[in-house]
């Protein structure tokens, strides 16, 4: 098969600047596609918070000519880098103006006034890079809002360019409740004509909405699970977009992300007390009295520990959690929580804990190895989000033989399968509704299924640790899109 020229331009990358699953995508997602051969090139801003010294950021001759409507014409600095462990190239767009900041979207909860401009900015100057390097994109992958610009000057500005005469284009969505909204004004940076300001394309209550107009122009779009591409066309998990989406359905595609267990492997996590695998899980009981140990809790191997890491978000259930917490306090369990967030959470949780001290312990914050050790130290994991395009704890649970109890909703359906107590069939727990009484009533089952029928769980974990969710999957079930929008570029391109 001929090899393909990829373009792929993301607002975060890991391991350079990370905020969401975005950046797991963007730093993974190139190599898995560099290793079947195609010439792939990553695109990011170039935060300050990015270390050139670290990574051996190195300028590229010359400065980009960026042409900012209104605003005029920016210059920004180029530098280049390579994504660890590969040797793709990643390019860093350098604006003190827009990207010389503590954040990278907004600091202390308050987005940046001028996000239109900073990420307009940057689509054009992903636009100006590919000139700049003589790179001819077969297709130009663009993620989110941030550079769903991208689909829309391909269709515009730069619809008879030769250097993209042969380009298509793919957004891929992220997470749909942002979106990129701003005022009317924002068009004139844009700088594609406002004959585009109407509603089949960018308008939206009198502004633009970026991500509207990327999936309108973009030659396919894609969501990071089978089931989140299904979700996001109806009114509950739409965010309002739910009929744009619908109408572009026959352009829709659904790729759930991959992990990367060179990262996420408890036979050679260095982060973990004790190591272990399907055929010895001896080192897993180790890692339980640690963890029980790191919070204060009770050394006890005859109760079930259930672990949460996450964001203290609307969107990952925790007022469904607040709400089951105390029939969960009921049942005979140890529960520890890592994360950070909304405050009255932290502040609920934290008195929780307070007053069951032998049965719930959190930790207000983020640590990577304490990350890690609740996935090999728990025997169950919970994961209530009311809604979850693709999610990597419940894949980092099934690998560590932790049991997922979760909602149903995106990628979480998608990975996770009903235990079976007839023939011991299943990988997890799941509830369908977003309700109180769903979340403690699965956790009960869970839990009496530890107790009372230890055989089916011992099962479970075994058949949990056999998954596997690589990004070679992933990344075939992208090239295959890539194809499909080369062999359809046509017929599709908007004039």
């Amino acid at each position: 098969m001929n090899k393909l020229n990829i373009l792929i331009a993301a607002s975060e990358v890991v391991p350079f600047a990370k905020s969401g699953g975005l950046a797991d995508v963007a730093g993974a997602l190139p190599k898995a596609l560099s290793a079947l051969g195609h010439d792939v090139r990553v695109v990011m801003p170039r935060y300050y918070i990015v270390d050139k010294e670290k990574y051996g950021l190195k300028p590229l001759e010359g400065s980009l000519g960026v042409p900012m409507g209104s605003m005029g014409e920016a210059w920004a600095g180029v530098y280049e880098g390579v994504l660890p462990d590969s040797d793709v190239p990643v390019y860093f767009i350098d604006h003190e103006g827009f990207f010389g900041r503590a954040g990278l979207y907004d600091e202390d909860g308050k987005g940046y006034g001028d996000n239109d401009n900073r990420f307009i900015f940057f689509s054009k100057a992903v636009m100006q890079l590919a000139k700049k390097l003589h790179f001819k994109p077969d297709v130009i992958h663009a993620n989110d809002w941030h550079t769903a610009s991208i689909p829309i000057l391909l269709n515009t500005t730069y619809a008879f360019d030769p250097n993209f005469e042969n380009t298509g284009s793919l957004l891929t969505i992220h997470n749909l409740q942002h979106q990129g909204k701003f005022y009317s004004g924002a068009m004139d940076v844009l700088g594609i004509g406002w004959e585009h300001f109407n509603a089949d394309e960018l308008e939206e209550y009198d502004g633009i909405n970026l991500l509207k107009g990327g999936i309108v122009h973009a030659d396919a779009i894609n969501a990071v699970s089978k089931k989140y591409a299904q979700e996001i066309r109806t009114p509950e998990f739409g965010w309002g977009l739910d009929g744009l989406i619908d109408k572009n359905a026959h352009k829709l595609f659904g790729i759930l992300n991959g992990v990367d267990y060179d990262e996420w492997s408890p036979a050679i996590d260095k982060l973990i007390p004790a190591t272990f695998d399907i055929d010895d899980l001896s080192g897993k009981a180790i890692c339980k009295a640690e963890l029980q140990k790191r919070f204060h809790l009770p050394q006890r191997t005859d109760i079930p520990l259930i672990g949460l890491v996450g964001r203290l978000a609307e969107q990952k259930g925790i007022t469904l959690l607040s709400a089951a917490i105390w029939n969960l306090m009921e049942m005979d369990v140890q529960i520890v929580l890592l994360g950070a967030g909304e405050k009255w959470a932290e502040h609920f949780f934290s008195d929780v804990a307070s007053k069951y001290p032998e049965k719930f312990a959190c930790y207000m914050g983020y640590k990577n190895d304490l990350a890690h050790q609740i996935e090999a130290g728990s025997d169950l994991f919970l994961m209530p989000s009311l809604f979850e395009p693709c999610g990597l704890n419940q894949i980092y649970s099934l690998r560590y033989g932790t049991l997922p109890i979760v909602r149903a909703t995106g990628g979480l359906d998608d990975t996770i399968v009903n235990y079976n107590s007839e023939n011991k069939s299943g990988n997890g727990f799941k509830f369908y509704d977003a309700t109180p009484e769903a979340l403690s009533g699965t956790v009960q089952w869970a839990v009496d299924t530890w107790y009372n029928d230890r055989d089916g769980f011992d099962q479970l974990r075994l058949n949990a640790m056999k998954e596997r969710f690589n990004w070679e999957v992933a990344a075939k079930g992208y090239e295959d899109l890539y194809r499909h929008i080369i062999g359809g570029r046509l017929s599709n391109r908007h004039q």
